[in-house]
């Protein structure tokens, strides 16, 4: 028990740092929504700049400058700490002024991934003035031991702890009592609010920031001595403290630092266990700690679908539909195929390398371009296919072409994991998820002398069929030209795929769910389905690319595919575009070991700058050109649209008349004592009342009455007690894509379109009937994307959304929000139509010439609760609506 507890008390140390980097997360998010992976590169910085300082010199980062500067002395603990902490805090200004001042309206996900880049730029940085002078960094604190059992702790761990446990409780008195902290939680709460109190929202960032910084700075100097600077392993901190964070919800700052705190704990006893316990892994368990912390934690606080409100965009830049991919094919794949046969060596290598990284850029596409999930574990799942390739050609003995196809298969089944957290969550928390798999695998797995092969390697079988040596070769044919056309008919069947995927039905799925997962929903797609679908495929791809990579390396070597070198394809892959064809090819030849890179640094000498470049490209590809690189790409091919090539000549059709089918007046919706509940706060409060077929019912009332939480409930997107049937059948227990499917069709208040797809592929997203466009006299706009329309041609095809697939039952939440009073009546007037063709409608809106003119009944909420029901004509005259909603008589 005594060496458990031992191991327990050293890991105070390293959880003392996850401490300070989670609660310097929570203080920028906190005042910027910026959730920083550069924090564990700037308590790197510090650390070395501390060092030098020690040593009497002060580290420049400027590149041309001499990388030191002497002082002429050593400076001492204290001098050193002050200097370095505060040059960390400027630095925390300088990236806010610089980069984050410009994102305030941005999107968390967009943020971040600034954060990844600067994170890259801060380590390039110190790669290109430090190199290999890692300076030892002398003790801070007493080197005295205290004794646990029959084993000691040395004194330091605990004044790490200490350190970090004192500069939380000041961060939380500060925050709490001072009116600093009053008006940092004032701008987090709301930005406009502060405003119109007086504060500055800037400069309460800025201060916020250099209080971050300087905090993170600290966690990375205390640390220094125990354990050796490394820019990899300093920077990779971030895991466990963004788990840390995501324990504190972003929030708490005692939550926080305990959570940090226990998680070096933990590693640190999972250290013990794999050296004392015969069948513990030997390595890789410590890296699992946050990885499952953070996967637990968000599936069960995480949601199936965002709430009503939630901003889920994610900014990743446009995503073109590819059309006609075959005469590019035909006229690409001869011209590489050319490029293979007359180049050899290094150069032919730079070639094959580009085909191949193509095909892990195109597994990003997919994932990130059509689905919308960010992911930093897209190169972490090519290393799953070339270990697994590994053990399949070596041990197994499987042959050429099945062996690449059973290690995609195992890549596959990983991601299909690595997507279950989307399941609950989305956006930031999901890409945590993917960088914390990627530091478990590496550990693991990948640098697992169990798993790798040890001294020998993971080496890899040439591939061959039907006697024909298909591997790369050696020596003076090497690449061999066969290896290369294998590489490239893999990049084209993968291309061909990723390219008809998005104009199936799947694919369509996938960017619905991308755009806006409760719209999706509602038109009938399991979201989390798709998501693990978009997981699985992606997974595969990348997991065909590793094989390749391991064929042409003759074996898998855990630094091929490192957690670095992911990021920097990621940012890569991102620079170029990430949600194209065009793009994923773009980012093969520009990632490291491509052609591209191959001759910039051949000839430019540009390798060592390679990973800075990287970092500040993506940060001004997320600041200026969301759609990277491949945006001039497709504006150079695509000609505008004329309007003779959209269908506008097509005349206003009438709704096709009842034709048999069920006796009008039938009740489809019964909706019986439902309660909505969101803490102490009743929004819906037993409310009863049916829908019979062939009426458009409204639903009315005043602001807060509880209308939309009413349809929420009725269509799955809130909690909700009582009983509701549709026709018959209860679906309360049903999850929204059920009930959609059970023709319950819903259009929601903020008209949730899905603005990458054109009004039709809108439209065909919810059904198969198109012409609902001619019907409502908006086939003019067919072919036009979403996002290009207005705020009044919006709300028309969010009702063709919904009416084009038939729905027994269709809710439409404030359709007429945005037309003017002639729109507004020509609005209604299809509707009727509508409800002649057998459309039931449940419509809530505040247009009142609307909702009296076409509605056969209304109901009417106050405070949650049914005041009245009644045809127009009883509702104009009820004293309790009058009194409650219309304020005066409506005359008829």
């Amino acid at each position: 028990m005594a060496d458990h507890l031992v191991f327990l008390a050293l890991g105070l140390g390293n959880g003392a740092v996850f401490a300070a980097l989670g609660l310097a997360l929570v203080m920028t998010y906190k005042s910027s929504g910026v959730v920083n992976f550069a924090t564990g590169a700037i308590a790197l910085y510090a650390a070395y700049t501390y060092a030098f300082l020690r040593k009497g010199e002060l580290l420049n980062p400027i590149p041309g400058l001499p990388a030191r500067i002497d002082l002429g002395q050593e400076l001492g603990v204290a001098a050193a700490t002050v200097i370095a902490v505060s040059i960390s805090a400027v630095l925390g200004v300088l990236l806010y002024l610089l980069v984050f001042r410009w994102m305030r309206s941005a999107q968390v996900l967009a943020k971040a991934v600034v954060s990844i880049g600067l994170m890259l730029v801060v380590q390039a940085l110190i790669a290109l003035r430090v190199g290999a002078d890692t300076p030892a960094v002398a003790a801070i604190f007493p080197k005295d031991t205290v004794g646990v059992g029959d084993g000691a702790v040395p004194v330091d761990r605990l004044w790490l702890a200490g350190v970090v446990v004192l500069m939380a409780l000041a961060s939380g008195l500060v925050l709490r009592y001072t009116r600093f902290g009053l008006a940092t939680r004032a701008a987090a709460e709301s930005e406009k609010g502060a405003l119109l109190s007086g504060l500055s929202p800037e400069k309460i960032a800025i201060s916020n920031w250099a209080l971050s910084s300087a905090t993170a700075a600290v966690g990375g100097i205390v640390i220094a001595p125990i354990v050796a600077l490394s820019p990899v392993g300093y920077t990779m901190f971030i895991v466990p403290a963004l788990a840390a964070a995501l324990v504190g919800n972003f929030s708490s700052i005692g939550v926080t630092v305990g959570a940090g705190i226990a998680i070096g704990m933990l590693q640190s006893e999972a250290t013990n266990l794999q050296t004392s316990i015969s069948w513990f892994p030997d390595v890789g368990v410590a890296e699992a700690i946050p990885l499952v912390l953070i996967i637990g934690f968000l599936l069960l606080r995480g949601q199936p679908l965002p709430g009503r409100g939630a901003v889920t965009r994610g900014d990743l830049g446009r995503c073109p539909r590819p059309r006609n991919v075959w005469r590019p094919v035909a006229i690409g794949v001869p011209v590489v195929a050319l490029a293979l046969a007359v180049t050899s060596g290094q150069l032919g290598n730079a070639v094959v390398t580009s085909i191949i990284l193509a095909i892990v850029a195109l597994s990003q596409v997919v994932i990130s371009g059509y689905a919308g999930q960010a992911s930093l574990a897209q190169l972490t799942l090519a290393g799953v296919g070339a270990f697994s390739l590994s053990r399949i050609t070596t041990d197994l003995g499987v042959p050429f072409p099945f062996a690449p196809v059973l290690a995609a298969l195992a890549a596959l089944a990983v991601g299909v994991v690595v997507g279950l957290p989307a399941l609950r969550v989305r956006g930031l928390p999901l890409m945590a998820v993917t960088l914390a798999l990627a530091v478990f695998l590496e550990a693991f797995w990948f640098r697992n002398p169990s798993f790798n092969g040890g001294l020998n390697g993971s080496p890899v079988a040439e591939p061959s069929i039907f006697g024909i040596d298909l591997g790369i070769g050696a020596g003076e044919h090497y690449p061999r030209f066969g290896f290369g056309i294998v590489s490239l008919v893999f990049l084209t069947i993968v291309l061909l795929g990723v390219a008809w995927l998005p104009n199936s039905r799947l694919g369509t799925s996938m960017l619905a769910v991308r755009a806006n997962e409760r719209s999706a929903a509602a038109s009938g797609i399991n979201v989390g389905v798709v998501k693990l679908t978009a997981f699985g495929i992606s997974a595969f791809i990348a997991g065909l690319g590793g094989s390749l990579i391991g064929y042409q390396q003759h074996m898998a070597s855990e630094s091929s595919y490192g957690v670095f070198a992911g990021v920097g394809l990621f940012a890569i892959c991102y620079i170029a575009g990430v949600t194209s064809i065009s793009s994923g090819l773009l980012a093969g030849l520009m990632a490291s070991g491509g052609l591209l890179f191959y001759l910039m640094d051949r000839y430019l000498h540009f390798g060592e700058w390679y990973l800075l470049v990287s970092g500040v490209l993506l940060v001004v590809t997320v600041m200026a050109n969301p759609d990277g690189l491949a945006r001039y790409i497709h504006e150079r091919h695509s000609a505008p649209r004329s309007p003779a090539d959209i269908s506008g000549d097509e005349p206003v059709q009438a709704f096709a008349p009842v034709r048999g089918g069920r006796a009008i007046g039938e009740v489809i919706l019964e909706v019986d004592r439902v309660g909505v509940r969101y803490g102490a706060v009743t929004a819906v409060d037993d409310a009863g009342f049916d829908v019979r077929e062939g009426e458009i019912v409204g639903l009315i009332g005043p602001n807060g009455a509880g209308k939309t939480t009413l349809m929420d409930a009725i269509s799955g997107f809130t909690p909700a007690t009582g009983d509701i049937r549709l026709d018959g059948i209860g679906i309360g227990g049903l999850p929204p894509h059920r009930r959609a499917r059970a023709g319950l069709g819903r259009t929601f208040q903020d008209i949730e379109l899905y603005d990458e797809l054109t009004v039709a592929e809108n439209v065909m997203v919810g059904g198969s009937d198109t012409g609902v466009l001619a019907r409502l006299g908006i086939a003019d706009l067919a072919q036009v994307p979403a996002s290009d329309l207005s705020q009044g041609q919006r709300q028309l095809v969010s009702v063709a959304r919904i009416l084009a697939g038939a729905p027994r039952l269709a809710l439409l939440d404030e359709p007429a929000a945005g037309l003017d009073s002639s729109e507004s009546r020509w609005l209604g007037e299809r509707l009727r139509a509508a409800r002649d063709s057998g459309v039931t409608m449940l419509l809530v809106d505040h247009d009142m010439d609307l909702v009296l003119s076409i509605c056969d009944r209304i109901i009417v909420l106050d405070l949650g609760k049914v005041i009245a029901t009644g045809t127009p004509d009883d509702i104009r005259n009820n004293p309790a609506v009058v009194g409650a909603y219309l304020g005066t008589p409506v005359p008829a």
